[in-house]
């Protein structure tokens, strides 16, 4: 029998309600970034999902990603309504805490991964087909590719590592963020006219309670309080930090002055790119692949001018590059003195690990991005995705809830 660790416990709980605490944070952080008209719709967006995927995680999502395996591919249905996940420890997750516990902690993860999409169709989407969207994308994108890496399925047994979301969070959303810009198209007056964030204090609150909470993400992803979740820990600060430092560096470089905006898209962009790596790799690989994720994901974001493509909020060049960039760099700097548990990365003498990761990013960017591609086309379809003119230019506040942010 295994034995609960009361310490173990309360770190996972705790953890926990920090990545929820991360949801309402995307929503501030993405509500400062849009129009004042659109403020509250954008929030939204990201509120409703801790109900709408809570729902499905426990009658789907759960026993889909984690369930028994089936064929590598997917979990089936027998924990179904959460049948059988109790307070007893599981045989294959987590043996130190309760089953519930490990199924709670990983509903928060679900629970973010569509919210992050958001930012790529903010001030434009109807609310109704959104949910439809995300309800779809959960169940046919997270749920498939979390069970491929994390619960058992075939990438994870061909030797993938994702020590806490780069491939199942960060770029399934990124791919996701693609195809929604390219389904919906630009918002009214782009590229004619300036979308300039009209609150950045609140983009800046939502920057330090995402930095807050990340600490839950990426450490509890130990799932037990020990050297690896310190080791999780202390690489999220410093890859953090080091990208701000780096993006802004390079707006003063580029543009003259470093901005607030700019220091909080590199802090976010370090983040999501230490986030694969965090309990594989030391301190000062930690740095490095933040340097490299403020200067890369800087380059970034500046793709949508490049290429015409309307990413409201830069999901892709912050969250799909630095899923992408941060897997591979896994597979350069992992190391077994960090984290027996893990790899030896390229630099550490294994170079075919860099191939298996960089066969997993393949894998995921081309069916996250095939695959919501599809389910944004049938939402489309059948329910229409995008506002009327009218609506987009009184707001989505108006338009879609009926209410509005500031009553000067």
């Amino acid at each position: 029998m295994h034995q609960i660790s009361a310490g173990d416990t309360a770190f996972i709980l705790v953890s926990a309600a920090l990545v929820l605490l991360m949801t309402p944070a995307l929503g501030l952080f993405y509500g400062g970034m849009v129009r004042n008209k659109n403020v509250l719709g954008t929030i939204m967006h990201s509120l409703i999902m801790v109900a709408i995927i809570s729902f499905e995680w426990v009658y789907l999502g759960y026993t889909m990603s984690f369930g028994p395996d089936v064929g590598g591919v997917i979990g089936d249905l027998s924990w179904f309504g959460l049948k059988g996940v109790g307070a007893a420890p599981s045989d294959t997750y987590a043996t130190t805490i309760p089953h519930l516990v490990f199924m709670i902690y990983q509903c928060m993860f679900a629970v973010i991964t569509p919210a992050l999409i958001t930012g790529a169709f903010a001030e434009r989407i109807k609310f109704g087909p959104f949910i439809v969207f995300s309800l779809l994308w959960a169940i046919f994108v997270y749920n498939p590719v979390c069970h491929w890496i994390w619960g058992g399925g075939w990438l994870g047994s061909r030797g993938v590592l994702d020590f806490a979301g780069g491939l199942v969070v960060h770029l399934t959303s990124g791919a996701a963020a693609l195809a929604a810009a390219l389904v919906l198209g630009p918002r009214k007056g782009f590229g004619t006219r300036s979308f300039m964030p009209h609150n950045l204090p609140l983009t800046l609150l939502g920057t330090g309670l995402l930095w807050f909470g990340w600490f839950g993400f990426n450490g509890g992803s130990a799932l037990a309080a020990n050297g690896v979740a310190a080791t999780a820990f202390v690489s999220t600060h410093l890859a953090g930090m080091a990208a701000m430092a780096s993006w802004c560096v390079m707006e003063k470089i580029r543009q003259g002055n470093p901005t607030t905006l700019g220091a909080a898209s590199g802090a976010i962009a370090g983040l999501a790119t230490i986030t694969p790596a965090a309990g594989f790799v030391g301190p000062n690989s930690a740095i490095i692949i933040g340097i490299i994720a403020g200067i890369l994901c800087y380059y970034g974001v500046s793709m949508k001018e490049k290429f015409g493509y309307d990413d409201s909020l830069d999901v892709v060049g912050i969250h799909g590059l630095g899923g992408l960039a941060g897997t591979l760099m896994l597979g350069l700097f992992a190391s077994k003195a960090v984290n027996p548990g893990g790899a030896d990365g390229l630099f550490f003498g294994n170079p075919s690990f860099f191939f298996t990761q960089f066969s997993g990013v393949f894998i995921v960017l081309v069916y996250s991005f095939i695959v919501s591609l599809v389910i944004f086309k049938v939402v489309d379809k059948f329910f229409g995705l995008r506002v009327p003119e009218d609506d987009e230019i009184q707001g989505l506040d108006l338009s879609q809830h009926s209410e509005t942010a500031y009553n000067f």
